[in-house]
């Protein structure tokens, strides 16, 4: 499983940094943050850098109101649905496509709106534009069908059974996975909801299509043991976990939220730099250091000696480290086989548990960003897709 990048507000330089880092790698470019003559000039720079782009044309609300998204050529504006499928689509598609030419990008992500039931409805808008765009294009691009579920979607299990069926016939390799979380949780709390997207996964990667899971945090780990392809995840919580409304009317993005955070990979948390300062007084602070093999090197000032308050540790070195590590993660999340796979995720829940419950112990937690009142939801995902899925996915996984 790789880790892609899910570009958001203030996120080029940190993107530009880690493509010449890592040597490559793919970043998923978003029109609601990047106005027209950005997109251009982004793309060449990370193309420059041997790294790849795809476009996220976002009409998942297709009367979106944010100016920056609305300022787009592509943007189908004063939308109304019989004008739209009787004519708009095929103008829409034609100038995204001529859009994904002019950014060279590695291939061409449909735009898909969100629903909130999988019905024939919907349905068969996904296969109307799946068959407009292959018109248009003549092979010239992979094409990625974008599936973006609302919370009501991704927690009715039959429909996740009816959507697994249809994309079978799809036209397209690759689905683009959007799943809203329910209450706008960044880490989510219901099962069924979790357990229902681990399940889509296998399901599409068993039909044979791949998948990117997008807008994604470090709690879809768990997706490399349904066998993605990859998740895309971010800088701010609005990139790591779905939420519709930014793409409404122009909010200040994240630019006053200066909180700092402290990924810890081993315990699948992430802390304000006051609690590495508690930690520090009991002795206990190298239990978060991060493993030199995770390949991040940005939050070890933290534990260089000084109280970690005092360090000088900010937002970038905690952004850059948090994708990092995270990278390396993804890349250990899927194994040779199901079972190893599986078996490495119940011991990253397991050791993320111990370590939690030793800082609890002594009232060291930042509840916000705990991983601990998710860890019973993974878990029960999991077993599920053990129960359910196990036995093909083992015989399949050489071929997945």
């Amino acid at each position: 499983m790789e880790l892609y990048l899910q570009l958001g507000y203030g996120m080029m330089d940190h993107c530009k940094y880690l493509i010449e880092h890592w040597g490559g790698g793919t970043v998923i470019l978003s029109p609601r943050d990047l106005k027209p003559n950005q997109l251009s000039k982004f793309a060449k720079e990370i193309k420059n850098l041997t790294g790849k782009v795809l476009l996220d044309p976002q009409v998942y609300l297709p009367r979106a109101t944010h100016t920056r998204l609305q300022s787009h050529d592509y943007w189908y504006k004063e939308y109304q649905t019989i004008n739209y499928w009787s004519g708009g689509l095929h103008e829409q598609l034609k100038k995204l496509l001529e859009l994904n030419r002019e950014l060279d990008c590695a291939a061409w992500i449909l735009p898909g709106h969100s629903t909130s039931v999988v019905n024939d409805i919907w349905l068969e808008c996904q296969r109307s534009t799946i068959e407009a765009a292959q018109q248009l294009q003549n092979n010239q691009f992979e094409l990625i069908a974008t599936v973006a579920l609302n919370v009501d979607a991704t927690k009715n299990p039959d429909q996740i059974h009816d959507l697994i069926e249809s994309v079978k016939d799809w036209y397209v390799s690759t689905i683009y996975l959007i799943c809203e979380p329910p209450k706008d949780q960044y880490l989510v709390d219901n099962p069924v909801w979790l357990t229902n997207i681990v399940d889509l996964i296998a399901g599409l990667r068993l039909s044979g299509k791949k998948v990117i899971v997008g807008y994604s945090s470090h709690q879809m780990l768990i997706a490399g043991c349904a066998s993605a392809n990859a998740i895309a995840s971010g800088m701010w919580l609005n990139v790591r976990s779905f939420r519709s409304d930014k793409f409404h009317a122009q909010e200040s993005d994240e630019a006053s939220k200066r909180t700092t955070w402290y990924y810890c990979p081993q315990a699948l948390s992430e802390f304000k730099i006051p609690s590495l300062d508690l930690a520090a007084m009991r002795g206990m602070l190298t239990e978060l250091k991060p493993l030199p093999n995770l390949g991040s090197s940005e939050a070890d000032i933290l534990f260089s000696g000084s109280q970690p308050s005092s360090t000088g540790f900010r937002e970038q070195q905690s952004f850059r480290h948090y994708l990092k590590a995270l990278r390396s993660q993804v890349f250990a999340s899927r194994k040779n086989s199901f079972d190893e796979s599986v078996n490495h995720h119940k011991q990253l829940l397991d050791s993320a548990e111990n370590i939690l419950a030793r800082f609890r112990d002594v009232g060291i937690r930042d509840k916000a960003r705990d991983f601990e009142a998710v860890i019973d939801t993974n878990r029960a995902a999991l077993s599920y897709l053990e129960d359910y899925r196990g036995v093909i996915l083992g015989r399949a996984w050489s071929r997945l």
